[in-house]
């Protein structure tokens, strides 16, 4: 007999194991990234150009721009450029990040991949990088007016200096 979960059981999303069956090969990871990135035709990660080709042995990169005349891969342009680290891992750690509440430590990362931690360090802040909103209007663009403020405690915790003219009057 089954129970129902605690929280909200309505969400859908992916289990762990069926992310796992979703990339068994580096191959498959590779081509879910391309297909995420270039959702309709590839185009190179240095200029934009749709006048692409690819790399017969594929080295050094899988596909070759005409139009800037260089080699470029799925990585090319993003968080992930200029890594050796699997795009099989790149995809497990950004699966790792968005169903914990708080992302996740760089220790744990190092540990569930198998990579160093100075890795999972570095992987942890192009997730992020990656995340940010950059020139875009956000909840706290400019200044934030902050209406309510805890007060109280010991003296002898607070600050010498007055946060506002009655303290200055109280404390002196």
């Amino acid at each position: 007999m089954t129970h129902p979960s605690p929280g909200r059981s309505d969400r859908e999303g992916l289990t762990l194991v069926q992310m796992m069956d979703m990339f068994p090969t580096e191959e498959s990871a590779i081509q879910w990234f391309e297909e995420c990135i270039w959702p309709e035709k590839r185009c190179c990660g240095k200029c934009g150009s749709e006048n692409t080709k690819e790399v017969p042995n594929a080295k050094p990169m899988p596909y070759w721009c005409s139009d800037c005349h260089s080699y470029f891969s799925v990585r090319t342009g993003t968080p992930m450029a200029r890594t050796n680290i699997p795009m099989r891992k790149w995809a497990i750690a950004i699966y790792l990040c968005l169903t914990n509440l708080k992302s996740v430590s760089s220790m744990k990362l190092h540990r569930d991949l198998g990579i160093t931690q100075k890795s999972a360090w570095f992987m942890m802040h192009r997730i992020r990088e990656a995340w940010a909103c950059d020139g875009q209007d956000g909840p706290f663009d400019g200044p934030v007016e902050f209406d309510e403020t805890y007060r109280g405690g010991k003296r002898k915790n607070k600050s010498n200096r007055a946060s506002t003219p009655r303290d200055a009057e109280r404390w002196t």
